[in-house]
C-alpha cells in the first residue's frame, strides 16, 4: 500500500483517509515511525504510517449481487408486510400467555421463603462444622505429644551431635517436673556458648521448639556450667538494683547482652513477685529490665 507522513500519527491517518476517500477507522495501518519534537526544533521527526488495508474500499469492490452487500434499509415487500400483519405483538403474546397455575405459584413463594429462611439455620450448622472442626483439630494436636524418656531424649540429643563439627564428650538428660535438664560438656563447650552466650541462645531456641512441640517438655539447659556461673554473676550485679527497688519503690537494671538479659529477668521476678519486672529498650536498641508497680507500668 502507501506510507503517509505529518508532524502527528492523527494528521497522518487523517491524510491516508482522505486521500482514500473513507474515515479513519477504515483504514488498517503499522506505524512506521512515531513522532519527535526534538529540540528547539532541531532533530524532530514526523510520524510516519503504512497503509497496510482499507475496510470500505473492499466492500465497495464486491460484486453488487453479493448477499453481505445487501442496503441496510431495504424496502419491505408485500409479502413482508403480509407477514408482519399475521405475527402477533409482544403485548398480544403477554396477553394469550398462559398463566402459571396456582401450585406453582405457592411452589415458587415457599422456595422463596426457604431461601430467606433457610441461611440462618445454615450458618448454625456451618459454625457448629467449624467448631468441631477446632475442636478436632486442637484434640489432635493434644493427642500428637509423644512422650518420651530422660534415656531416650538423651540419646537423640547425642545422634543430633554427631552431625555438628563440635568436640562434645558429655551429654546428660533428666525430665523432672514436666522439664528436661540437659547437661553438656566437653573440649568445644566454650565454642558452643559463643562470645556473649549467642550461641548458647540459639541452641537453647532451637531444642526447645524441638522438645516442647514433639513432647510438650520444658527446657532447662546447661553448657559447662555457663549458666550457674552466670546465674551468680547476676546475682551479684543486680544487688545494688535490689537495694534501690527495695528503698524506692522502683528502678532499672543498666543495658544487658545476650542471655543475661533473660537471666536476669528471670531473678528479679523471684525477688519481686507483686512488682512489674519487664524488658524493654533504649534508643540505641540496647536491652534492660524495669521494675516498678503493677499501676506504674
Amino acid at each position: 500500500m502507501k506510507t503517509y507522513e505529518a508532524p502527528t500519527i492523527a494528521e497522518a491517518c487523517q491524510k491516508a483517509a482522505s486521500d482514500n476517500d473513507c474515515t479513519v477507522p477504515d483504514l488498517e495501518y503499522k506505524i512506521i515511525q512515531y513522532p519527535k519534537k526534538g529540540i528547539l526544533g532541531l532533530f524532530s521527526k514526523n510520524a510516519i504510517i503504512d497503509v497496510t488495508n482499507i475496510k470500505k474500499a473492499k466492500i465497495k469492490d464486491e460484486p453488487k449481487d453479493n448477499l453481505d452487500s445487501k442496503p441496510s434499509n431495504p424496502e419491505p415487500t408485500q409479502q413482508t408486510k403480509d407477514k408482519i400483519k399475521q405475527e402477533p405483538t409482544q403485548a398480544q403474546k403477554t396477553a394469550t400467555k398462559p398463566q402459571q397455575p396456582k401450585e406453582k405459584k405457592e411452589h415458587i413463594q415457599k422456595s422463596i421463603k426457604k431461601e430467606v429462611i433457610e441461611p440462618k439455620e445454615q450458618d448454625k450448622k456451618t459454625d457448629e462444622i467449624v467448631d468441631s472442626f477446632f475442636e478436632q483439630e486442637n484434640r489432635a494436636k493434644v493427642e500428637k505429644k509423644e512422650t518420651i524418656t530422660a534415656k531416650e531424649l538423651e540419646e537423640q540429643i547425642k545422634k543430633l551431635f554427631s552431625f555438628s563439627c563440635f568436640d562434645i564428650d558429655t551429654i546428660e538428660v533428666d525430665i523432672e517436673d514436666n522439664t528436661a535438664f540437659i547437661f553438656i560438656d566437653g573440649e568445644d563447650a566454650a565454642l558452643l556458648i559463643g562470645k556473649e552466650g549467642y550461641r548458647y541462645n540459639a541452641l537453647s531456641y532451637m531444642l526447645f521448639n524441638w522438645i516442647n512441640i514433639k513432647y510438650g517438655l520444658y527446657l532447662k539447659l546447661e553448657i559447662a556450667q555457663f549458666l550457674a556461673s552466670q546465674q551468680d554473676m547476676i546475682k551479684n550485679l543486680m544487688k545494688p538494683v535490689v537495694e534501690h527497688v527495695e528503698n524506692v519503690g522502683s528502678g532499672k537494671t543498666k543495658p544487658l547482652n545476650g542471655i543475661l538479659v533473660q537471666i536476669a529477668l528471670e531473678y528479679l521476678r523471684d525477688v519481686f513477685p507483686n512488682k512489674y519486672v519487664a524488658i524493654k529498650k533504649n534508643k540505641d536498641g540496647q536491652r534492660y529490665i524495669i521494675i516498678n508497680d503493677f499501676n506504674k507500668r
